[in-house]
């Protein structure tokens, strides 16, 4: 199959769907690499690198979706490549529909099949595509924090860890997967007081286990978000449900009862945000203020930090990306995990939270792979 790496758009995206070495596998598997021109260079890989490593540069992002049929990016396709996308293509990256019915509904008039890295899922439940990303941006979150809670950055002027005689900062984690795992652990290591709050009781008797003494935790119930809050200099939100849009767990009306320049870091934005306040924002303009409350709600966090975010999720997507270059279309037919990361296929959405979300009609994915016929059968 031919597959295709196009530079990354969105505003300070500095990730690239493959490094020189996946690049690699993809070649020994008999594949084809188009890779746009500099796509890589943000990573340290030149055109060179690919070129070693068996791709073929092309000049532009059109000459990779005219040429190829597996298309392998890291964010959601933005209006340019949306207009490029045919039936005949199969899309692999993040798509995050929930919250965009307007790139919904592009990839759904493209025809193409478009597979999502957030909702692929294992047996276990797990979400090994979106676990690398969310494991940065957890980990990012707290270094973040540190920064925009100082006074020049327009934050309360106060240390994470406090100093000797000096309360630490209370940090509030809203979610205890990976993302706010992460983020506990990181925030905790760097002796601020640590609240999480998570619907499961057994995700968060864990979390005890793995940092007896150094975090507190609470059930994701209103009153404990209404009283933590309160309280918090931070409040981290990284809650999820995978495909479906986030819960909003902070409402307006908290942010009233919040400590003047303190900090919401909404890590499930990609989702619509765990915060009745929350917008997206970019690396370019990362925050903005409601009620004196600073806003830190940034849709591609780990772009800021391309060679590691890059490494961790080739890692991830390599052995999934293969058995789509492979089988095409008949992979997510053998893969249960591919098939619930099928999103859109030949105009229907395939997914049945993305469904829910956008008030469409949801088709189950066997259903629709068994009455769609292309080449990429």
């Amino acid at each position: 199959m031919k597959v295709g790496v196009p530079k990354e758009i969105k505003t300070h995206e500095y990730r690239v769907g493959l490094t020189p070495e996946s690049v690699r596998e993809y070649v020994a598997h008999g594949h084809t690499v188009l890779v746009e021109t500099q796509a890589g260079a943000a990573i340290g890989a030149d055109d060179a690198a690919y070129r070693r490593a068996g791709a073929v540069v092309v000049p532009d992002a059109r000459a990779v979706f005219e040429g190829a049929e597996l298309i392998v990016k890291v964010k959601e396709p933005q209006p340019a490549e949306l207009a490029m996308l045919r039936p005949h293509h199969l899309l692999f990256t993040y798509l995050h529909l929930a919250p965009d019915a307007r790139q919904a509904d592009a990839l759904l008039a493209s025809g193409c099949a478009a597979i999502a890295y957030e909702t692929v899922m294992e047996a276990d439940g797990s979400l090994p595509l979106l676990a690398p990303m969310s494991e940065v941006a957890g980990r990012m979150s707290v270094a973040i924090a540190g920064h925009l809670l100082m006074r020049h950055a327009g934050g309360a002027g106060i240390l994470l860890g406090g100093a000797v005689g000096v309360a630490p900062a209370r940090v509030l984690v809203l979610g205890a997967g990976v993302a706010g795992s992460q983020a506990a652990r990181m925030a905790a290591g760097a002796g601020a007081q640590v609240t999480v709050v998570n619907r499961g009781l057994a995700r968060l008797r864990a979390l005890e286990a793995l940092m007896p003494g150094r975090i507190r935790t609470r059930p994701s119930t209103r009153d404990a978000i209404e009283h933590e809050i309160a309280r918090a200099d931070v409040v981290i939100g990284a809650a999820l449900v995978a495909g479906a849009g986030t819960p909003k767990l902070v409402t307006r009306a908290m942010l009233g009862t919040m400590k003047p320049r303190s900090l919401i870091i909404d890590i499930s934005i990609d989702q619509g945000g765990c915060c009745e306040t929350s917008r997206p924002t970019t690396h370019a303009e990362p925050t903005y203020e409601v009620d004196d409350i600073v806003h830190y709600c940034v849709a591609n966090m780990p772009g800021a930090v391309p060679r590691t975010s890059s490494q961790a999720l080739n890692l991830a997507t390599l052995p999934y990306g293969l058995a789509l270059a492979d089988r095409g279309l008949d992979a997510l037919r053998k893969s249960a995990a591919l098939r619930t990361g099928l999103n859109v296929l030949a105009g229907r959405i395939t997914h049945p939270e993305v469904a829910a979300a956008l008030g469409r009609t949801f088709v189950d994915p066997s259903q629709a792979l068994a009455q769609h016929t292309t080449r990429n059968v």
